[in-house]
């Protein structure tokens, strides 16, 4: 009987009470997992897009590697959008404030919609000038624009998975969002298989001949195939967390969705910094891809597939970051500021040997994973080259994106946000413009490894000496 009371402890439970070093480093393991699942599974959806317009040829590659960075700009909006309400939820969870954490979650599927709608229609309004003004040529433009504009409609459903997705994992419960993600991983398939070619008939094992439906749409297929996985997967993971979660389920009571000044207030001033910080580093990426486009676009679609290969070894970075996220603000909501010092030490030690292994994993396999990426040799000498320069960042990287979600989860997004934004603006871009000149597509991604490592640096400084420790109280 008390094992299995212990396996059904919370995790607010187990931060109000003295936990030894190793249940410190087990419960961080097992809340990083499933979110390095969740995680993986997101670039996955890129790969597979990638890998599957890949197949049409580099045009089509390109069109979608011109769009990459706009997309993240608004889609990262959303993103850090949920942070605001999300490290509330954790810092009241941690305060064993259930019903108060619930109101929280109300206010903030009325507020984060209704800004996805506003960002999806401004993100629309810009579809047909953006490939022009990215420096795009004329036999992308249009293909770009159309995938940019599908992917964009479709943003109220991200935001629906990103919301719900965030409030399961700021409870504790990083399994069901990365179970639920990579169902996605397999609708996106599916979809995109329906969507991107046109009718044919294969030969499967046991069944023989199969007819399958096309609709031989390519680019925009792909573009149709990620949103509608995207929106089913959304609706369940809202299901999960609004009649299921044992902590944050809303048929619990019956409180008001009217939005407060006082949580909406703390919301702004945790996500106000993020989400600025994430417009600006965005705009940087976009600014990186017009010094890529001009290199031609043989060009625009190896540093596409890069950035989407080199994803693969970060995304558990972002992993492990959620869960420091969770494991300091529900430390700091307990008022264990003990055990949120452990807690950054563990998660920041766990990230980097991560992410080292996996920039090692890069080096040394990156042409066999753009083999399968693109028939094009040009494409895969030119990617291959640059993920083997930016595999030596990685565990600096690593320092960057968890130390960063150590602060999120302690409400510190000030100076974290200002240090992501200035070593963007001030070092990379720069320094990509001129060693571009000289190095092509190299001298871009030189500038980008030199200047996650110093990033890295900068927040292993914050963490060391820096007052990061904050209470929304």
């Amino acid at each position: 009987m008390a094992a299995q009371g212990k396996a059904k402890e919370s995790l607010s439970d187990m931060v109000n009470r003295d936990m030894s070093l190793k249940e410190q480093m087990s419960l961080t393991v097992r809340l990083s997992m499933p979110s390095i699942m969740a995680q993986l599974s997101s670039i996955v959806m890129q790969y597979i897009d990638a890998a599957m317009v890949g197949s049409l040829g580099a045009l089509a590659s390109a069109s979608i590697g011109l769009m990459m960075a706009p997309i993240w700009l608004f889609t990262g909006i959303c993103i850090t959008s949920v942070s605001g309400f999300s490290v509330q939820v954790a810092h009241l969870l941690g305060a064993k404030d259930e019903v108060k954490a619930r109101i929280v979650v109300r206010q903030a599927y009325v507020v984060l919609m209704i800004f996805a709608f506003i960002v999806s229609a401004i993100a629309c309004s810009l579809a047909n000038t953006l490939p022009n003004f990215l420096g795009g040529s004329d036999d992308i433009i249009g293909n770009a624009a159309a995938y940019f504009m599908i992917y964009m409609a479709a943003l109220p459903l991200f935001q629906l998975n990103f919301l719900s997705a965030a409030m399961l994992r700021c409870s504790g419960n990083m399994l069901l969002p990365s179970m639920i993600n990579i169902l996605m991983c397999i609708l996106d398939v599916i979809f995109n298989f329906i969507f991107i070619f046109d009718s044919r008939t294969i030969t499967l094992p046991l069944l023989g001949e199969v007819h399958i439906y096309g609709a031989n749409m390519g680019v925009q297929g792909a573009a149709i195939g990620t949103a509608l996985a995207a929106g089913v997967t959304g609706i369940i993971m809202t299901y999960c967390l609004t009649l299921k979660s044992p902590s944050l389920a809303l048929n619990k009571d019956h409180g008001s969705f009217k939005p407060t000044l006082e949580i909406v207030r703390r919301a702004l001033r945790i996500s106000l910094p993020i989400t600025a910080q994430q417009f600006m580093i965005s705009s940087a990426q976009i600014v990186s891809t017009m010094i890529v486009a001009p290199l031609g676009t043989i060009a625009i679609a190896a540093h596409s597939f890069a950035i989407t290969i080199e994803a693969i070894c970060y995304m558990p970075g972002f992993g492990i970051g959620d869960a420091a996220t969770t494991l300091v603000g529900q430390s700091i909501g307990a008022r264990r500021f003990d055990l949120t010092k452990r807690f950054a030490v563990i998660t920041l030690s766990f990230g980097t040997l991560v992410m080292a292994f996996m920039g090692m994993l890069m080096y040394i396999f990156a042409p066999d994973v753009m083999a399968i990426m693109t028939p094009d040799m040009s494409v895969q000498e030119q990617a291959v080259a640059v993920l083997r320069i930016q595999a030596f960042a990685e565990p600096l990287f690593a320092v960057a994106i968890v130390g960063y979600g150590i602060c999120v989860g302690a409400g510190d997004t000030f100076i974290p946000s200002l240090l992501n934004f200035g070593s963007m603006w001030l070092i990379r871009l720069g320094m990509a413009y001129y060693l571009s000149l000289d190095y092509g597509l190299k001298g871009v991604w030189i500038a980008m490894a030199i200047e996650l490592s110093v990033r890295g640096l900068l927040f292993l400084a914050r963490l060391k000496w820096g007052n990061w420790i904050k209470s929304l109280a």
